[in-house]
């Protein structure tokens, strides 16, 4: 049993050399990181919820759990991008862009094109303004609400920060094909536009309203 053992972990350790985790200063955590990463990849959703004796869809299980594990990688990577941008870092830069694409949103419009909550955008909204980044006055249409757009400052962190948000897009891209890419932005545009009809029309209905959708 104990040799079994040993022989097992040294197998695991020799893939673990082989992997793409693996640095010439590797440690016993970067090891256990490795080994973590490896079981929850090996593992699916339908695996755990047929033990537990529940049916579901292991195609859109599986996609869940793809696009929860992009999100996470592409968060870290965007923070290693903007290092040099710490007041960008978290989900700032996505509302400098938008604004540089549509100038002049009023503060609701901007959170929702960036599918946030009005709580997060708002929040947002005010560390950019206090970071010199954006400035406001009143809409002429609604004098209830407020119209947002980058200020100098905020155009020059724009640019300066375009090469390094261009590098972590590819980054972020893998290695995928010119085909691939084009594929899976096709079906990614696809999905963001039905999941923003839902985000618009139905934000507020519970999750077996939404479901309803689907029939």
């Amino acid at each position: 049993m104990q040799t079994d053992f040993f022989i097992d972990l040294l197998q695991q350790v020799k893939e673990f050399e082989s992997s793409d985790s693996y640095k010439p200063n590797a440690d016993l955590e970067d090891f256990r990181v490795w080994m973590n990463d490896k079981k929850y990849k090996d593992e699916s959703p339908t695996k755990l919820f047929r033990n537990e004796n529940h049916q579901v869809s292991y195609t859109e299980n599986e996609i869940c759990k793809q696009v929860l594990l992009l999100a996470r990688y592409s968060k870290l990577l965007i923070r290693k991008g903007l290092a040099d941008f710490p007041e960008l870092a978290n989900e700032e830069f996505t509302y400098l862009y938008r604004l540089k694409d549509e100038p002049f949103l009023n503060k609701i419009q901007l959170i929702e094109r960036n599918g946030h909550e009005k709580q997060t955008g708002t929040q947002i909204i005010k560390r950019l303004l206090e970071a010199g980044f954006l400035e406001e006055k009143n809409d002429e249409d609604d004098k209830r609400s407020k119209r947002v757009n980058l200020t100098k400052k905020g155009e020059e962190i724009f640019h300066g920060s375009v090469s390094k948000v261009d590098q972590t897009s590819k980054i972020l891209s893998g290695k995928l094909s010119d085909d691939e890419k084009n594929e899976l932005l096709k079906l990614l545009k696809k999905l963001n536009e039905f999941h923003a009809h839902i985000y618009s029309e139905y934000k507020n209905s519970d999750i077996d309203k939404i479901n309803d959708i689907l029939d």
